[in-house]
């Protein structure tokens, strides 16, 4: 339970007050205060990620007749991922108020997925307290900006798919195919870092660090499409152009 000044305060954060003061409880409680009895937010979070879902469809259908249903579902893919997720709870300040065991609140540093599931769960523990027209309006002006950038850039944030499409475009045979390079890997094993570089017919463009092989590929292949003069634009103003070098 959030004493309440507490709830006051995470609902000045929300924009919504609630009626049940006990389900914003729920949906800050992580799994690891179990052992403080109680009830955490692992269901909630499952009903908020498919509440989430469909207000992100919802607006994809309605405000972006053009785009076609594979482009809407890497949309919704990028808007309702963990990542983007995490992203807009701490954007808010949401993971400020999580309420956490004590193991939890040992750590150095707590995982994003902390942050998403916070989320998602709050969004549903909204969704039970006020219904869908009150979640709608608590989820839309966070999602609604994802959504319009990713739309505009035309790329969701996969920029080796843009590369792939590219390199097809201008080259035939094995040359078509865009190759990735690990030149370094620094860390320990749990904490690894990558050194990728990207070559398409032989040209090799210049290389990225990335905490992950995924993250360092999509920023190597970013890289080489700014080479090649594909894309315009930084962060989320991010576009990709008609044509680029060749």
């Amino acid at each position: 339970m959030l004493d309440s000044v507490t709830q006051t305060t995470v609902e000045g954060v929300l924009g919504y007050a609630f009626t049940n003061g006990a389900l914003l409880g729920q949906a800050l409680t992580h799994s690891s205060m179990m052992e403080a009895g109680g009830e955490h937010n692992e269901r909630l979070e499952f009903l908020g990620d498919a509440v989430l879902g469909l207000i992100v469809c919802d607006l994809l259908y309605r405000n972006y007749p053009q785009l076609r249903e594979g482009e809407m579902t890497k949309i919704k893919s990028h808007v309702v991922s963990r990542e983007t997720c995490a992203a807009i709870a701490k954007k808010i300040g949401l993971d400020k108020h999580l309420i956490l065991g004590k193991g939890m609140l040992n750590s150095r540093s707590l995982p994003p997925s902390l942050a998403a599931c916070a989320l998602e769960s709050v969004i549903a523990a909204v969704f039970m307290d006020g219904g869908y027209a009150a979640a709608e309006r608590f989820v839309v002006p966070l999602v609604l900006p994802v959504i319009g950038s990713a739309a505009d850039s035309g790329h969701q944030q996969n920029f080796k798919s843009v590369l792939q499409q590219w390199a097809q475009q201008h080259h035939t045979g094995k040359a078509a195919a865009p190759v990735y390079r690990i030149l370094d890997e620094q860390g320990p094993d749990h904490a690894k870092c990558f050194k990728i570089s990207v070559e398409i017919a032989g040209r090799r463009f210049e290389p990225c660090w990335g905490a992950t092989k995924k993250k360092a590929e999509q920023d190597a292949a970013l890289t080489a499409l700014r080479e090649l003069g594909l894309v315009q634009g930084t962060g989320e103003e991010l576009r990709v152009v008609a044509e680029g070098a060749k």
